[in-house]
């Protein structure tokens, strides 16, 4: 399989290429120091898998540079290298198109796997976030919803509970639908309290159950 390496890091990318290049039916097809220059060499190179850094602070970030390679070459699958164990990159990683989410502390054999998996066509979760994710939702089963039902939310709350969910910020919700900050706060208040969420995650977790991170 084909593999681009997009990292900020030329010691990263170099230790990287030197790991997987020629193993495990891997090749590495080119490096790229940003999401602009990732994006342009996966035009040129058509990797099967690129490999992702999220924080980049020159250029696209990983998570722009996924979205925006996702639309152009839908057929590229990029699994998410980053140091940030958090839910909230992992599900905005995922909304952008991200095939795979993996901890740059993980070992080379989970790196690897991750690799093949999202070649594949697969999609990947370090083992720790799957199993937080999936006893997180389990338990939220077990209790019930407490409070009200999704029915009872305004259109406009069930707008601002999926761009909340998504990672993105009051203002960035605001300018999106035209509205003030105020109002969004707001909205953001009584859905979470008609929903009885305290917290972002276990919003994020709502969100998901009902399909509304919308991930195509």
């Amino acid at each position: 399989m084909r593999l681009l390496i997009v990292d900020d890091h030329s010691v990263v990318r170099s230790g990287m290429a030197m790991l997987l290049n020629g193993k495990h039916g891997i090749e590495v097809v080119g490096e790229a120091a940003d999401g602009d220059e990732g994006i342009a060499k996966a035009m040129e190179l058509k990797p099967d898998v690129v490999l992702m850094d999220l924080n980049m602070p020159h250029g696209k970030d990983g998570l722009t540079a996924t979205a925006e390679l996702k639309k152009l070459e839908p057929n590229v699958q990029i699994l998410i290298l980053t140091m940030h164990d958090d839910d909230e990159y992992l599900f905005r990683a995922i909304h952008a198109g991200a095939a795979g989410y993996i901890l740059k502390s993980a070992p080379h054999d989970e790196l690897v796997s991750a690799i093949q998996s999202v070649a594949a066509g697969n999609a990947y979760l370090y083992p720790t976030a799957t199993k937080r994710l999936m006893s997180e939702y389990l338990d939220r089963m077990k209790k019930g919803e407490a409070g009200g039902t999704f029915e009872t939310l305004s259109d406009r709350e069930k707008e601002i509970l999926s761009w909340t969910a998504k990672g993105y910020s009051n203002k960035e919700i605001a300018e999106h639908l035209v509205i003030s900050v105020k109002t969004v706060e707001s909205h953001k208040a009584n859905l979470m309290e008609k929903l009885g969420i305290k917290t972002r995650p276990d919003l994020v977790k709502y969100a998901l159950k009902k399909g509304l991170l919308n991930f195509e």
